[in-house]
C-alpha cells in the first residue's frame, strides 16, 4: 500500500478509537525496538513460554523468534495477558530442525547472536556490549540450547548468581536480561528506535486488532481509494 494512502487509512481507522487509546499506542511505539530481539529454541513449557512473551512486550521488544524443532510453542492466555497481540512473532517450523534457518536469517539482517548460557567464553550480563543489533538466544531449562545454536553463536552471556542453584527458569532469565539490556540500550546513543515506516505498519496492525470489524472498515475505505 502506498505510504500516503496508509497514513490516510490509519487516520480513518483511528476515528474508531478513543483519543486516549490512540495516544497510548503512539507513545508505546516510540519506546519499541528491534535493536534487541529474543530467540526461543524449542520451548515447550506453556507457562514459561507465555511469561516470556509478556516480558518481551513489557520491556519494549517488538520481535520474538520462535524455533519449533521437537516442540510446539503453546501460549497460555491467562499468563500472556494478550501480549502476543502487540508483538511480531516469527515462527520457524517448516523443517525437522529449524535452528540454522532462524539464526542465518538474523545474522543476514545484521544481528549478533548471543547465547544466554554458561560457556568458557561467556561474559557477565552487565559487560555485554550493545554496539550492534543483538539477538538473545534461550533454550529449554532441561536441555538448554542445541549444539548447533551454541556453534553458531557469536558470543555468550550469563547472569551472575550468588546462590547454590545453577540457573533461573527461562522466563525469569529473559526478564532479567531484558530489564538490564533495555535499560542500558535506552541510555546509549545507539539508534534503537523503529523507523517511521515500521511505526506506521505496527500502528495500523494495532488499531485493526483493537476495533470491531476491521476488515469491513478497511474494505469500505479502499473502495474510495481505487488502485491503492
Amino acid at each position: 500500500m502506498d505510504p500516503a494512502v496508509k497514513k490516510e487509512l490509519i487516520h480513518y481507522l483511528s476515528g474508531f478509537l478513543t483519543p486516549h487509546r490512540l495516544e497510548k499506542m503512539q507513545s508505546i511505539l516510540n519506546s519499541r525496538t528491534r535493536y534487541l530481539t529474543v530467540v526461543l529454541e524449542d520451548i515447550y513449557q506453556s507457562h514459561n513460554a507465555s511469561a516470556v512473551l509478556r516480558s518481551c512486550e513489557c520491556f519494549g521488544m517488538q520481535d520474538v523468534h520462535i524455533i519449533e524443532n521437537q516442540n510446539t510453542y503453546e501460549v497460555n492466555p491467562e499468563v500472556a495477558l494478550g501480549a502476543s497481540k502487540w508483538l511480531t512473532i516469527q515462527k520457524y517450523n517448516r523443517k525437522v530442525f529449524n535452528t540454522p534457518a532462524c539464526l542465518e536469517k538474523l545474522r543476514a539482517n545484521g544481528y549478533r547472536l548471543v547465547a544466554a548460557t554458561p560457556h568458557k567464553d561467556d561474559c557477565l550480563l552487565e559487560d555485554l556490549a550493545l554496539d550492534q543489533k543483538t539477538a538473545l538466544l534461550f533454550g529449554t531449562e532441561m536441555q538448554g540450547l542445541s549444539a548447533e545454536a551454541i556453534r553458531m553463536a557469536d558470543g555468550f552471556v550469563k547472569i551472575p548468581m550468588q546462590g547454590f542453584t545453577e540457573s533461573f527458569n527461562i522466563s525469569v532469565s529473559v526478564a532479567i536480561c531484558l530489564y538490564h539490556l533495555s535499560t542500558k540500550l535506552r541510555s546509549t546513543a545507539q539508534n534503537w528506535q523503529l523507523f517511521e515506516a515500521e511505526k506506521n505498519d505496527l500502528l495500523l496492525d494495532w488499531i485493526k486488532a483493537s476495533i470491531k470489524n476491521p476488515d469491513l472498515l478497511v474494505s469500505r475505505f479502499l473502495k474510495t481509494h481505487p488502485g491503492s
